[in-house]
């Protein structure tokens, strides 16, 4: 056993990622109202002294990758120069929109535009500009900011395993700053927060997934959501992922995130042409803009002085920026994962503007129908809705017979179960990854145990919330987003020390072509006349002139027409180079 953990695993994180894992889980059952209250407590800690800082950061990531993407350094390609990309761009785009956003979208589309509807953080709720608002937050909270973040690790993670040879763990984004300690217990935490806030945050996903579809499942067919029912939907839905995460990633998680990909498409179309079709299309376009024009100003807005507007964002968009933060290890990894042989430049606009936009189409269509629904009678069914419920109330309020309501509510129900399964099969994936030291293809057996460690842990806690009336799986979800402040300080070291390892790069510069005009000039010169270096037809040498036959240019000039065509990223350094390179620089 001490052997197979020396020889396949990275033992310090491993062993202490399992302890805090068996210490965390222990408690949420044998105490869950006291773990409850202790990560409560903490998070309030954090969100009131710390806010501040989740604000300016996550817009501060937003504007890094923006001008990283429009720079020179744009051109890198996270492996060598003459790398291409490992898969194709459908099967790139299912796979990081399903991991990193996906589950989300089904579960907040109708919800959240309602709660903001009826309890705006300023203003009168229930109003047609209450209901712009509502899409505008909405946005705020789905939109560029979560994606950036995970870009800034997944860009990072890319680049210096992909380019520079180090391990695929996120303490080697960090060796421009720690050089080789990113090998002793600096890089050791760093790994451990990552498993920490990936392991905790995919189980309390997967419950609550086991939950919405629970209720979808009482809604339809009156079949009661208890907990013996939830926990035989985790053990359905782990029993998915583990299938998946069996065959590997070409075979299982991207044929599962292509077929996700489509279903979820069609369900969106479906709502689309047989709701509020005209409406949806206005809505759209005003929506864009409204989130385009106002995004700025809210992007650093914490709202001094209205204690009550200050309340709703910690409740609402500093507990977002948190769990995007500590889920940033699982997408990250998993998006540089799949990234080899990009540049840089179509790494950010592929994972930035492309989810973005079917986010937000997404949220226009299912969101703004559900406002739209309630604004013409404000006590529809939707006004109280829970968050498990919302989308399946909508689908049956949509005027089409009863068997394609029923059908449309079943293909959600199928399109949440694959979202779950997608993540949990990725990020089981990305949770042996961390604790093997960084090998991207770790052995099958480990992938089942973490694939299995997630399901059992999920519905551990489920039936232990369920046993003592405390809601262990929420308790866990917030102690989870604590991993968020730490690692939040890890991003911000990230991004420099991503910038002081491109700086060692060695662009390659094209030389300019020749001109046509000295080869013109020496067919039209007299003959036995010479041209001279200034490119005048005269009888006299000069030190210096060229006195070849056709006018090339003289040696030493810099031009050399056997002059390969170089790729125009740049010349690669290795980890060695870019060692001396850092030490010489911080010498």
């Amino acid at each position: 056993m001490t052997r197979y953990l020396r020889e396949h695993t990275s033992p310090p994180v491993f062993i202490s990622s399992a302890v805090v894992a068996l210490a965390l889980v222990l408690w949420g059952v044998l105490g869950p109202a006291g773990l409850s209250t202790a990560a409560s407590a903490v998070n309030s800690f954090i969100v009131t002294n710390f806010g501040w800082l989740y604000i300016f950061s996550a817009t501060g990531f937003l504007i890094f990758v923006v001008v990283l993407m429009a720079s020179r350094y744009g051109r890198i390609r996270l492996g060598p120069a003459d790398s291409k990309p490992e898969y194709g761009t459908m099967s790139w785009f299912a796979m990081l929109f399903t991991a990193g956003m996906g589950i989300g979208l089904v579960y907040y589309a109708v919800s959240e535009p309602v709660s903001y509807l009826q309890e705006p953080p300023v203003g009168q709720g229930g109003t047609p500009e209450a209901a712009q608002n509502a899409m505008f937050l909405t946005f705020y909270h789905w939109g560029l900011h979560p994606w950036a973040i995970y870009i800034v690790l997944g860009l990072a993670l890319g680049y210096f395993a992909f380019r520079k040879g180090l391990p695929l763990r996120p303490a080697s984004a960090l060796y421009p700053l720690l050089g080789e300690r990113i090998n002793r217990w600096p890089g050791f935490v760093v790994d451990v927060l990552a498993v920490f806030g990936t392991l905790f945050g995919l189980a309390t996903s997967l419950g609550l997934g086991a939950q919405q579809v629970g209720a979808g499942l009482e809604t339809l067919f009156g079949i009661s959501n208890t907990t013996p029912l939830q926990i035989g939907l985790i053990l359905g839905i782990t029993s998915i992922a583990v299938v998946s995460v069996m065959l590997g990633i070409d075979k299982g998680i991207r044929n599962l995130s292509l077929i996700n990909l489509w279903l979820a498409f069609a369900l969106m179309v479906f709502v689309f042409v047989f709701g509020p079709t005209r409406d949806l299309l206005n809505t759209t376009v005003a929506n864009f803009g409204n989130y385009l024009q106002n995004l700025p100003a809210q992007s650093f807005q914490t709202y001094p002085g209205n204690p009550a507007a200050q309340e709703w964002q910690a409740s609402w968009t500093l507990f977002y920026w948190g769990w995007w933060i500590s889920w940033s290890p699982f997408v990250g990894m998993f998006l540089a994962r799949i990234s080899y042989g990009r540049t840089i430049r179509s790494f950010i606009g592929g994972a930035l503007f492309a989810p973005v936009g079917a986010s937000m189409l997404w949220l226009t269509i299912f969101g703004e129908s559900a406002l739209s629904a309630i604004l013409l009678n404000p006590a529809n069914r939707l006004a109280e809705a829970s968050t498990d419920t919302g989308m399946f109330v909508l689908l049956q309020q949509l005027p089409v017979g009863a068997i394609a309501s029923v059908l449309a509510s079943v293909v959600a129900i199928v399109v949440v179960v694959l979202f779950f399964a997608t993540s949990s099969d990725s990020g089981s994936l990305v949770v042996d990854i961390l604790t093997n030291g960084g090998d991207p293809n770790p052995r099958w057996q480990q992938r089942l145990f973490w694939a299995v460690m997630e399901g059992v842990i999920a519905a551990v806690l489920l039936g232990a919330g369920a046993a003592s009336g405390a809601d262990a799986l929420s308790a866990l979800q917030t102690a989870s987003i604590l991993a968020g402040l730490p690692f939040c300080l890890v991003l911000i070291a990230m991004c420099v020390g991503l910038m002081k390892a491109m700086s060692t790069e060695r662009f390659v510069v094209r030389a300019p072509e020749l001109s046509p005009m000295p080869g013109l000039r020496a067919a039209a010169r007299p003959a036995g006349s010479v041209l001279t270096a200034n490119g005048n037809g005269n009888g006299k040498h000069s030190q210096g002139e060229d006195t070849s036959e056709h006018g090339e240019p003289a040696d030493g000039s810099g031009l050399d027409d056997q002059e390969e065509e170089l790729d125009p990223s740049l010349g690669e350094t290795t980890v060695a180079e870019f060692s001396t390179a850092r030490t010489s620089s911080s010498t």
